[in-house]
């Protein structure tokens, strides 16, 4: 593993948070309403809609900071190993599940 010091740590810095910001932002507009007031009230409905989407944008992103800080980092081994042996498998029962449950005569999609 590579440690960065100086510029190169702090392009890679800028780059994760940057991500970040557009993901909350992502996931504010698709999921949380987006620019709309939360509350429907002529209160919280004069509040301008970039308002409300900075501050909900701030809160996910406030989240994922509060996540990243509480949990530990796991080595590139340790995720390769959970990837490999608990996700794969967990993945390929559930798509047979899936495709029983679509052949099943309980099916509701089909």
């Amino acid at each position: 593993m590579v440690e960065y010091s100086g510029m190169g740590f702090a392009i890679f810095f800028l780059a994760e948070y940057a991500s970040m910001w557009l993901v909350s932002i992502l996931a504010v507009i698709m999921f949380l309403g987006g620019w709309l007031s939360p509350i429907d009230h002529a209160l919280f409905n004069a509040i301008p809609g970039w308002i409300w989407l900075g501050l909900k944008t701030f809160l996910v992103v406030s989240m994922f900071i509060w996540i990243r800080a509480t949990f530990p980092r796991f080595r590139y081994d340790q995720i390769m190993r959970l990837g490999w042996k608990i996700f794969i498998p967990v993945t390929l029962v559930w798509l047979l599940v899936v495709g029983a449950w679509l052949h099943s005569p309980w099916n509701i999609w089909l």
